[in-house]
């Protein structure tokens, strides 16, 4: 659960991390009407091109305010903006990466983080024969100068993709470097300190998630097959 102060009734509520991670696929959704050119959409509508009910997507929407119009729908680029601007996607965010693997080299040239908004700028390997050098224009530095980097370029995000047994230590060296949000990709279970935001992927559980549904069909949701 994560703490979000809804103004508008001026009391704290608990937003479950589900609802945050919704909120990113009606945006990316919306995108794709708007590129259709459809300026109203109902929930109903909304949901099954998500992948959910119309019942979810009203629930996830009102954790934040009224949208939309009664027996209208949703303007779609009102909407879109809206859910930006609770996203916190109304402004462009600084990135650190840590381990320029192949994951980390994958992710320095992936396009899609700029369009959303986040700039991958300094990277950090101990290898000797990568610090120094560019990967698709991003420098990348040693581990050691990761605390004065990172202040200076005044970075608050950083992805973590290196071996499991060094992720911990990594995550230690970013939080005393002032990083407060980190996304981490190594197959860890990672601890940081309270105030740091920390989302994990491990893509051999998501695999293992695959397995469980191919195996048991009982629990496959046939109606809305997109969203687990």
């Amino acid at each position: 659960m994560i703490d979000f102060t809804f103004t508008k009734e001026n009391h704290l509520k608990k937003i479950p991390d589900m609802v945050i991670t919704r909120m990113s696929i009606y945006s990316r959704a919306l995108s794709i009407l708007i590129g259709n050119g459809i300026n109203i959409i109902s929930s109903d509508e909304l949901g099954k091109f998500s992948g959910c009910s119309g019942t979810q997507v009203r629930k996830d929407l009102a954790y934040f305010g009224q949208f939309g119009t009664r027996g209208v729908g949703y303007n779609i680029s009102d909407l879109k903006s809206k859910i930006l601007s609770i996203l916190g996607m109304n402004e462009r965010w600084k990135v650190a990466l840590v381990g320029v693997g192949n994951l980390g080299s994958a992710f320095l040239i992936h396009e899609r983080f700029k369009q959303q908004g986040f700039d991958i700028i300094i990277g950090f390997d101990t290898d000797k024969q990568k610090i120094g050098q560019k990967h698709n224009d991003v420098e990348i530095k040693d581990i050691s100068e990761m605390k004065k980097t990172i202040a200076n370029l005044d970075i608050k995000i950083a992805i973590i993709t290196v071996p499991a047994r060094f992720a911990q230590e990594v995550a230690d060296l970013l939080v005393d470097s002032g990083i407060r949000a980190i996304l981490n990709f190594a197959p860890a279970i990672l601890h940081v300190t309270k105030g740091v935001i920390l989302r994990s992927v491990d893509l051999s559980l998501e695999l293992e998630a695959l397995s469980f549904f191919l195996t048991h069909k009982e629990f496959q949701d046939n109606e809305f097959p997109f969203y687990v």
